[in-house]
């Protein structure tokens, strides 16, 4: 090779183990950078120079041109990468469901200092200190004054599981905006990587890993599935559906719901709609939402995995009740959510007290079950069979100054009773009509338990519920006196027995029966059981993705010791390509100057 064009073989390892150290310098400088993978040099030889070629011999007379900068190696591994992803998912999942329990405990834990548990303990008592003297006015006040402490903590609690269930519905709006400018970021950052490893000669690895990088925090919200096309180009799938594809991404849509305000997420491109006349669109979404929330949650299935599932099935599509819980078909729909669960099964409580105590004192009032309709002279049914009623100021004392059964508990929206007037005939020993008379009937309102939702003012539920407030105002009215003056014993000791009994279960799946006193600590139990499940599951999850992100680390993490080996390596590199550009430069020098003379 001329002497001259030695110069190129020198100058090229100058150039590379340049680059090669500012490679180096780059890789320890975002040792924190979140999300940031390591760069590998790759060198390679220049092309050859031929200098002979000869048919006889093995190969032809070359010599090199020097070393090259083939590129920067972005070190990843796919299947590292996709376990990460789909643990951290599973992780977040339970972190949510976790956090979740734990809210719950504190709400029924714990309320401005008193627990619940305290309130429902009180009007235990009272009941118990009625039944020792039920004639006494401290007693019966007593006994109403801890039915409105009842009522009020329990509406309290109630309202706490409410709220909550409104920051998870905020969450989830946040989570969707969240979910959707990640998608435009990946596709911005497809373009851009596109645009500069178009011509093949560079590498965009800092907006891969940025890239990378939302795909990790992505992974956490949704279940994702991702891969690269031959342009450079990411497309993601959000459980199971096109999100990012191609030059275009797919949003989620926020279905509101008219009567909770809860968000369902859905995909636009699959919703139908019609055309306001304000020019807006109302999407239907049947069959175009994200999450088929009535699928078991199961590791084998891959159904527990992201955050955002796991806040919209804590929180549910609607405030439960104890109708929820009454029909095993209907619970199976609730059964899952964690707040709608737990507020079904408190409701169940309080409306068992509520109903229990007004049927006692119903007792006492003289209402009866009608054996067959109640007819009136001209055949208009007055009471149907089966219905409860009792004749207006006939049988019991139980009763207020317009002849109506007293009620602990009344419900809000409607009436405990309502008033029925007619005519009857009046019939002789023999059967023979007489005559007619008038006749007033108090006639209990069921609850509408056929279509609850549509029905909620007929319903003795926490959020339709209150203590009468002609009872809180003269709680003597209850009396507990006989029509003959003796005191009624018999119904203060039958709210005592009512608490006593074991009859209540909390959900249709658990066969264990309870007392009204006993089931709210089982409530609690059964609580803390599944917070303490979920945060076993969560703190072993943590140590799966722990151990996957180390794995994935020893593949693509920067080690400091590492990096500082390459870079004396390097510099090395360049400070014999130095003296060899020396060397050859006195050596042009002397040839000069020996020729120039």
């Amino acid at each position: 090779m001329p002497l001259m064009g030695s110069l190129y073989v020198g100058s090229s390892g100058l150039q590379t183990s340049q680059n090669a150290l500012n490679t180096t310098a780059h890789n320890l400088s975002n040792m924190d950078t979140t999300g940031y993978v390591r760069q590998q040099v790759q060198q390679s030889t220049r092309s050859y120079m031929t200098l002979a070629v000869n048919a006889k011999a093995i190969s032809n007379q070359e010599t090199g041109l020097g070393v090259t900068y083939s590129r920067v190696k972005h070190i990843r591994d796919y299947f590292l990468d996709k376990a990460y992803r789909r643990e951290s998912g599973r992780s977040m999942f339970y972190q949510v469901s976790s956090e979740v329990m734990t809210e719950v405990e504190d709400q029924l834990g714990e309320m401005n200092g008193e627990a619940f548990q305290g309130t429902l303990t009180d009007f235990w008592t009272s009941i118990q200190e009625l039944a020792k003297d039920p004639t006494s006015a401290v007693t019966q006040g007593l006994f109403v004054q801890s039915a409105v402490e009842f009522v009020e903590k329990a509406q309290a609690v109630y309202g706490g599981l409410k709220a909550y269930q409104d920051n998870l519905n905020a969450q989830v709006k946040d989570q969707v905006d969240t979910i959707n400018a990640y998608g435009k970021k990946i596709l911005a950052l497809n373009e851009a990587i596109r645009g500069i490893e178009t011509g093949g000669i560079e590498s965009a690895n800092d907006l891969r890993d940025a890239r990378d990088q939302l795909l990790d925090e992505l992974s956490q919200m949704v279940d994702i599935d991702f891969g690269e096309d031959i342009r450079g180009n990411v497309w993601v799938k959000v459980e199971g559906t096109d999100f990012v594809k191609g030059e275009r991404c797919y949003e989620i849509g926020l279905d509101v719901d008219e009567n909770t305000g809860f968000y369902t997420p859905f995909w636009i491109q699959d919703a139908t709609y019609r055309t306001r006349a304000d020019g807006t669109r109302e999407y239907i979404i049947d069959g175009a939402e994200v999450f088929n929330l009535k699928k078991e949650i199961s590791s084998n299935l891959n159904t527990d995995i992201g955050g955002l599932k796991a806040i919209l099935l804590a929180r549910g599509d609607h405030r439960a009740d104890y109708t929820d819980v009454a029909n095993e078909k209907v619970y199976g729909d609730v059964s899952q959510s964690i707040l709608m669960n737990v507020q079904a099964e408190f409701d169940q409580l309080i409306h068992n007290v509520a109903t229990k105590v007004n049927e006692i004192l119903a007792t006492a009032a003289g209402v009866k079950q009608a054996e067959a309709d109640v007819l009136a002279s001209d055949g208009t049914i007055l009471v149907r069979k089966g219905e409860y009623y009792c004749e207006n100021n006939v049988g019991g004392y139980m009763r207020k100054d317009d002849g109506s059964p007293v009620q602990m508990f009344t419900k809000v929206s409607s009436d405990g009773y309502r008033k029925v007037t007619g005519k009857v005939d009046v019939k002789d020993e023999n059967g023979n009509v007489t005559g007619q008379e008038d006749v007033e009937f108090w006639v209990y309102n069921e609850e509408n338990l056929d279509n609850p939702r549509d029905a909620q003012e007929t319903l003795y539920s926490i959020q339709n519920l209150q203590v009468d407030d002609e009872l809180m105002q003269k709680p003597s009215m209850l009396g507990f006196r006989l029509e003959d003056g003796s005191e009624d014993k018999a119904t203060a000791e039958s709210l005592k027995a009512a608490f006593m009994e074991e009859e209540y279960s909390l959900n249709p799946n658990v066969k264990k029966k309870a007392s009204l006193v006993d089931y709210y600590d089982d409530l609690v139990a059964q609580i803390a059981n599944s917070g303490y499940a979920f945060r076993s599951i969560y703190t072993n999850q943590e140590g799966t993705v722990e151990s996957v992100y180390a794995a994935r680390e020893q593949v693509s993490g920067v080690s400091s010791d590492e990096e500082l080996s390459n870079m004396i390596k390097f510099q090395n590199a360049y400070n014999a390509s130095s003296r060899y550009i020396n060397v050859l430069d006195e050596m042009l020098e002397h040839l000069l100057s020996t020729l120039g003379v």
